[in-house]
């Protein structure tokens, strides 16, 4: 497979890991991870309208009994982690857990599959998991850097957040070194956040990639057993990041 098409192994590679894009510099625009993130967006809104038109209190059919093991699997994590009353945190964490499940969910799919129909139709590059574009995770998590600071104002206030930043943890004697400590803080959470899932889906796409350049029995014999195990990678993912999520959330309604 490394010579199909005459590609080389790097060069298919290369290929497999470079997205669709319009611009340039900074005004670039993966076109590839909009389309993809939109269209799983859209697929988790529309299923989850779904199941709660046809919920039904006689035996559920299977989305529902999905859509409500979501639910209740979701709000037992904000139970436990969220300590501040915000009816906004549950349908929050719920969205993303199963947007990022679903973004991460891509990467089960034949590495070779979407990118040949999109060669089809004349696109030339084509990466279908949004979890391994830097952009889209570091999105997500600055995201819920603003969603904190937003909180943080509106349940603390403006006073009583900027005294939070300046004396705490060291006191009013310590402003200088206290609001150092809290910009390192504040900058690690979205950078660990995003990158954490970008380098744990990028490394699962690229062993998948480095699979695909194999014979197709070796293919079979380790494919099989890596996506299984993937499974579990894309799901753990998922979670972490809802529940950092929460985590943040509720530090930002707790007054210190």
């Amino acid at each position: 497979m490394s010579e199909s098409g005459g590609h080389s192994a790097t060069g298919y590679i290369v290929h497999h890991l470079t997205n669709l894009t319009v611009g340039e510099g900074f005004w670039t625009v993966h076109l590839d991870t909009l389309f993809f993130s939109i269209s799983l967006g859209a697929l988790f809104l529309w299923l989850f309208r779904k199941a709660a038109k046809a919920a039904t209190s006689d035996v559920p059919g299977p989305l529902q009994n999905f859509c409500e093991i979501m639910v209740e699997f979701v709000d037992t994590q904000v139970k436990d982690s969220f300590h501040g009353r915000n009816p906004v945190i549950a349908p929050l964490a719920l969205t993303i857990f199963i947007w990022v499940f679903l973004w991460n969910a891509m990467d089960l799919i034949p590495v070779d599959l979407l990118p040949a129909v999109a060669a089809a139709v004349g696109i030339p590059y084509l990466r279908v998991v949004p979890s391994t574009d830097l952009n889209s995770t570091f999105g997500l998590s600055i995201s819920v850097l603003f969603l904190l600071y937003y909180y943080s104002f509106k349940v603390k206030g403006p006073v009583h957040f900027s005294m939070e930043i300046l004396t705490h943890p060291f006191g009013k004697w310590f402003m200088p070194f206290n609001l150092l400590l809290r910009i390192v803080e504040d900058v690690a959470k979205p950078i660990s956040l995003g990158l954490r899932l970008f380098g744990n889906l990028y490394a699962g796409e690229l062993i998948f990639i480095l699979i695909a350049l194999l014979p197709w029995w070796i293919q079979f014999t380790l494919g099989w057993p890596w996506a299984v195990f993937h499974i579990l990678i894309i799901t753990l993912q998922a979670f972490i990041f809802m529940v950092l999520t929460i985590v943040y959330l509720s530090m930002a309604h707790e007054d210190h």
